[in-house]
């Protein structure tokens, strides 16, 4: 016994362990040491080196702690107690190492694979070895690190020397000083490029003030090529679900929310490197085709050879309806049509995809007036698949035979069974929405499957989710699964958005008085006698799908909202006519000050940004904060975040125009006298990270307006 304890406390005596131990704080402050502007290939080959070396040494690590792990087991704790809670100390704090070496490797490799740097975890990192160093004795220690309320103090804060007191007491039973403990977290702040100063405020807070040159490195980064997207760690299979409108009837205002938040998200994993995958589960399969196709064989007995004008879905579908409530023949026939489809009659099925390709054609139009992209795979995509999938819960005990002959299934801690088979020997949409899921983690290998779906679905989505984790379908822990869900659109009276009649307000004629709205606004403000009849067709699209869009996306997703056109079209706020106009503006400048693209590109490669104004350096940081408001939305699967961000960064521009001149003019000749070339291209960077937030919710901007 003596013998193998000896042999795991020598493990630490090795030079080789310590090593490994302090290689974690001495890499933290190399990968900070390094954000290059233009990379030379010697500079990425060093990098990579220098990469694969630190991935050598979490593979090292791993292995000392498997063998350290296999010298625990078989100790006999009743034997050596002391020396046995040491050693899982020891072992606690080096797999707490082990992790934060691979969370430094993820961030060197962000570096010299050109992703943008996220200041705010820089910071943590930074802090976390700081308090690691104070504080060894502490496994895990809490960072928290937040953007700071008041730029006079400084422009972030840490704020973990009152919690770690709070350890202290409780592990020492001393009270501890926060002040004290902040004084020792500074003292064991590593050398960086990122912090210019920090200082300690009241009971122990601790003021950080970014150097002015980490933040200009960053821009100029983003000048010379793009805003790139922050690393977020391993590249998934993301698969969204949106939209899903049922086929032979319209899309209504209730669709407009699925469909505008979920291409934002989509758009938003796919800037983030995901492989994403959008899908559209329309309504195309279930007991109303069998009215649908009955009234089609009677209105238009040809319909085989002759294509029949059933444009107007809506009108069809309620005249099919009516004659399925009142008359009872029709029912009968209505019914076996069900069966004939189901059973695959090639006439019933012919008529079927008629009707299904109208209202596909109908839909398209509305996807292709908001720029949004899906694949139809509809719910009877899912038909072969339901039959299997029912029988494996059987075989695996999952779901039980009711006494009326159906057959259910309970989800952990819900109150009301799913059911999977009806007594008729029916499937149901419980059983299509898990065919839907199983289809999509075992077949698709989707590692994180979203649905966009309004909020009054949310306990469905729980059993769904709940009975596939049951099954076995998938781990929480490894593979995620949620249910993005949205409030109502109000009207302006406060109720449930309705027309004047009370019916549900159709989606194309919504868009339709959009555009009339936006060209109203636009005429009023005589743009038609300043732009060509191109841009002013131009600026009517974007101005009134753009509103549309951004009203949505700028309202937590869980509340209601209230649509209201003149709200929407307002040039003040935060609307979206105030960004896109915020983005002209910056065009416009640059028409002014005569600056083509090829005089900035010249400049650009010459010079570096300089931010020494006041209102310079507060765009420039706020600028920086980018990354951290467009993790936090992936995180969240939230986007009005990212709505407040680019309004705040229109705001900060007009204190900028205000206080910086980019050009001088003779005000009684009109000729301009200079040009601050700095300034143009301080504004060029600004517009990239427009462009690049326009693009993630669907906005589409105009050089004029």
């Amino acid at each position: 016994m003596q013998i193998i304890v000896k042999n795991v406390f020598s493990f630490f005596k090795q030079p080789k362990s310590f090593y490994l131990v302090k290689k974690l704080f001495q890499f933290q402050t190399d990968f900070y040491c390094y954000i290059p502007l233009r990379m030379s290939s010697t500079m990425i080959s060093d990098i990579s080196r220098h990469t694969d070396k630190h991935e050598n040494d979490v593979i090292q690590l791993k292995k000392e702690i498997h063998n350290l792990k296999h010298i625990l087991n078989n100790v006999v704790e009743d034997d050596c107690s002391v020396e046995l809670n040491e050693l899982r100390t020891k072992n606690a704090k080096l797999l707490y190492q082990k992790t934060q070496l691979e969370r430094a490797l993820i961030q060197e490799k962000n570096v010299s694979s050109s992703k943008m740097i996220n200041i705010q975890t820089a910071l943590n990192l930074l802090f976390e070895t700081a308090i690691c160093n104070a504080f060894p004795e502490f496994i895990n220690p809490p960072v928290s690190l937040t953007v700071a309320q008041n730029s006079n103090f400084g422009d972030y804060q840490c704020n973990s020397a009152m919690a770690i007191a709070k350890l202290a007491e409780k592990k020492h039973g001393k009270k501890l000083s926060p002040v004290v403990i902040a004084e020792k977290i500074l003292e064991n702040l590593p050398s960086n490029p990122v912090v210019k100063e920090v200082s300690i405020a009241g009971p122990g807070f601790i003021n950080i003030t970014l150097e002015k040159r980490f933040v200009c490195d960053i821009l100029n980064k983003v000048l010379h090529e793009k805003v790139h997207p922050p690393g977020v760690g391993k590249k998934k299979k993301v698969i969204i679900d949106f939209s899903s409108p049922n086929i032979a009837k319209e899309m209504h205002v209730g669709h407009l929310r699925s469909s505008i938040i979920g291409e934002s998200l989509a758009r938003l994993l796919e800037f983030l490197n995901h492989d994403v995958l959008r899908l559209n589960h329309v309504g195309d399969w279930g007991t109303q085709f069998g009215m649908l196709i009955a009234h089609l064989e009677d209105k238009f007995p040809n319909f085989k050879e002759v294509s029949p004008p059933i444009e107007d879905l809506q009108s069809f579908y309620k005249a099919s309806k009516k004659r399925f409530d009142e008359d009872g023949e029709f029912k009968k026939r209505a019914y076996q049509r069900v069966v004939d489809l189901q059973g695959g009659n090639p006439d019933v099925k012919n008529a079927w995809k008629l009707i299904c390709d109208v209202s596909r054609k109908e839909f398209q139009r509305i996807y292709d007036r908001l720029d949004i992209t899906l694949i139809e795979r509809g719910e009877s995509y899912y038909n072969d698949l339901m039959p299997k999938i029912v029988e494996d819960l059987k075989k695996g005990n999952i779901c039980e035979k009711a006494d009326d002959g159906r057959w259910i299934a309970w989800a952990p801690n819900m109150k009301i069974p799913l059911i999977l088979v009806k007594s008729d020997g029916g499937f149901t949409y419980d059983t299509s929405d898990l065919a839907a899921l199983h289809q999509r983690l075992k077949d698709e290998h989707g590692e994180w499957v979203i649905y966009v779906v309004d909020a009054g679905q949310g306990d469905h989505f729980k059993q769904v989710f709940g009975l596939a984790q049951k099954a076995g379908w998938y781990n929480p822990s490894i593979t995620r699964v949620d249910h993005v869900a949205f409030g109502v659109v109000l009207g302006e009276d406060k109720k449930k958005f309705k027309t004047r009649s009370g019916d549900t307000v159709r989606l194309s004629e919504l868009l339709d008085e959009g555009l009339k709205r936006s060209m109203d606004k636009l005429l009023e403000k005589e743009r038609d006698k300043e732009l060509s009849p191109d841009e002013l067709k131009a600026a009517q699209s974007s101005t009134a799908y753009g509103c549309i869009k951004y009203a949505d996306l700028c309202h937590n997703r869980l509340m209601d909202y209230v649509f209201s056109f003149d709200k929407m079209l307002d040039d003040k706020g935060n609307t979206a006519v105030y960004l896109l106009y915020a983005y002209t503006r910056i065009r416009s400048i640059q028409r002014k000050a005569k600056v083509d693209e090829q005089v900035l590109n010249l400049y650009i490669s010459q010079n570096s940004i300089n931010l020494s104004h006041e209102k310079e350096w507060k765009l420039g940081k706020l600028l920086c904060r980018f990354p951290e408001v467009i993790t936090r939305c992936a995180n969240d699967l939230m986007l009005h975040p990212l709505c407040e961000y680019l309004y705040e960064l229109a705001s900060t521009l007009t204190e900028f125009y205000d206080a910086c001149y980019c050009i001088e003019i003779n005000r009684e000749t009109g000729e301009i006298l200079s040009v601050d070339l700095n300034r143009i291209a301080i504004l060029e960077t600004v517009a990239k990270f427009f462009e690049t937030g326009f693009y993630i919710l669907g906005l589409k901007p105009v050089t004029k307006m």
